[in-house]
């Protein structure tokens, strides 16, 4: 369960107090399938950097799984994050020099688990992103929405129970995107909470939820209709 009280996330630029998140109060069930919509600067990245443990509130509380994440220290808020949370970009954030499968390992590698398990897991990861076949080629080797798959193996590989998806379709064709879509919403079916920032209406119509911002503020939190 995530719970926002009163979020509020405020930046200093020059003399003047910039108000990304306003008094921002949601509760998201497990298991949960969520857009997050809004026009350039409406909060949408900082809401999920705050979700993602990235940052956080300049006033309220986040709690996840019931627990107040503002009384976790650096150690414990990592811990969380490499346990519970995958995080998808739009930008994949790949290594060029690492294959498919040692991308998807590198979680692994800073959990400090052994090689074997790493392999065995990784592998696990590609395949039910239908990448398998092609875990020895490096990013370069790979079509815009097969790196995707891989960021998206990478962001399962720990069994995270949250997914947070940040314009997840961006630099991706329309087949490409939908097979990416498709993909993360099979993983929620099986239980996992997805959470997608999108520009694109098509992609937040999709999802069972909507919450749409504006300046800051949830201007809306709607349901999709059947």
């Amino acid at each position: 369960m995530i719970r926002l009280e009163d979020v509020c996330r405020y930046f200093d630029v020059g003399d003047e107090v910039v108000h990304a998140l306003d008094h921002v109060t949601v509760e998201i069930p497990d298991g949960e399938y969520v857009s997050i919509m809004g026009p350039s600067g409406s909060g949408k990245s900082t809401l999920l950097n705050i979700l993602g443990l990235l940052d956080t509130p300049s006033s309220g509380s986040y709690s996840l799984d019931g627990v107040n994440t503002s009384t976790m220290d650096d150690a414990e808020l990592a811990h969380v994050r490499q346990q519970k949370i995958g995080f998808v970009f739009q930008s994949f954030h790949l290594v060029p020099r690492l294959s498919a499968l040692e991308n998807v390992e590198l979680p692994m590698v800073l959990a400090g688990d052994q090689p074997t398990a790493r392999q065995e897991r990784g592998m696990a990861a590609l395949n039910r992103v239908g990448l398998g076949h092609r875990d020895d080629h490096r990013p370069s080797q790979l079509s815009g929405g097969e790196r995707q798959r891989v960021a998206i193996a990478r962001a399962i590989v720990m069994q995270p129970t949250l997914l947070l998806a940040d314009e997840p379709t961006g630099n991706l064709d329309s087949a490409s995107g939908k097979e990416v879509v498709k993909i993360m919403e099979d993983l929620n079916q099986q239980g996992l909470t997805l959470l997608v920032v999108t520009h694109d209406p098509a992609i937040g119509e999709r999802a069972r939820r909507q919450l749409k911002f504006r300046d800051g503020r949830l201007a809306e939190d709607s349901a999709r209709v059947a």
